[in-house]
């Protein structure tokens, strides 16, 4: 018979990992308050440490994004302006 893994969300984990490095509770009673064996909270500590630079790093892409749609909509709005104007030039030549 096969076990069936208990899914945790991204917020729960987040919160544990934290509070093991600040020390707010001990490892002990992090696990027993979320009933989650301590191998798998040092591993989510692990991983926590692990990727905590690319949050920084996802916030500077999505600045750029932010950038590069703001100058694309900017574009956008003189073509249209640039085609008006020349819809109402050439119905004025004919």
């Amino acid at each position: 018979m096969s076990q069936v893994r208990k899914q945790y969300s991204k917020s729960l984990k987040f919160q544990a990992a934290l509070a093991m490095i600040k020390g707010e509770k001990t490892v002990a009673e992090i696990s027993s308050e979320l009933k989650v064996h301590s191998g798998v909270l040092h591993r989510w500590k692990k991983e926590f440490l692990s990727k905590g630079p690319d949050i920084f790093e996802m916030q500077n892409k999505r600045d750029s994004e932010e950038e590069t749609v703001g100058d694309l909509q900017k574009k956008i709005g003189q073509l249209t302006m640039e085609i008006d104007f020349l819809k109402k030039v050439s119905k004025h030549l004919t």
